[in-house]
């Protein structure tokens, strides 16, 4: 799969209004020729599902084959393996502190600085290992059963994640 033209990085930040915050960064990126996109890290099976909604959004513009307006909400449909807009609205940002993946496509300089002023990178966090809590919210939103996860073992549990947003493409 071709990879997207994006940075990703670890960023929190603490959001009071995520409607101004979404007008903010998509003034910002247009004014220095990027796209900024969002995702709820505490809803992500890590980078890997990060990666996996950003190419299947940007492919999906590139056919024109797009179900939503923007590739930011094209992104999210993906990360949440739904055609809902309000499902995918839950994997964006919301009120107050938001652990987010950031990802800044194509990769933007001025723009990281910029966002400096509105949280703090934190890409030296680990946020690919699953607590039991988080194992069950993913398992939750994905729909994978715990027989399904005995099958393969909970070491695939990303796995399953990634393969029910590439069925996104199948059930459009």
């Amino acid at each position: 799969m071709k990879t997207a033209r994006c940075d990703i990085h670890q960023f929190r930040l603490d959001i009071t209004c995520p409607g101004e915050f979404l007008n903010y960064s998509r003034d910002l990126g247009a004014s220095k020729g990027a796209t900024i996109i969002l995702f709820n890290a505490d809803r992500m099976a890590g980078r890997a599902h990060v990666v996996s909604a950003l190419c299947h959004a940007f492919r999906a513009f590139e056919r024109g084959e797009a179900i939503s307006n923007t590739v930011e909400m094209e992104s999210l449909l993906y990360a949440a393996g739904s055609r809902q807009c309000e499902v995918g609205m839950e994997f964006g940002v919301h009120p107050g502190e938001n652990r987010v993946y950031l990802c800044i496509c194509p990769g933007n300089d001025p723009v990281q600085k910029d966002l400096e002023q509105r949280g703090v990178y934190c890409n030296e966090e680990d946020w690919e290992q699953f607590s039991a809590e988080k194992q069950c919210l993913l398992q939750e939103l994905f729909g994978i059963t715990d027989k399904e996860l005995a099958v393969v073992g909970i070491s695939r549990l990303q796995d399953l994640v990634i393969e029910r947003v590439a069925l996104l493409e199948v059930y459009r």
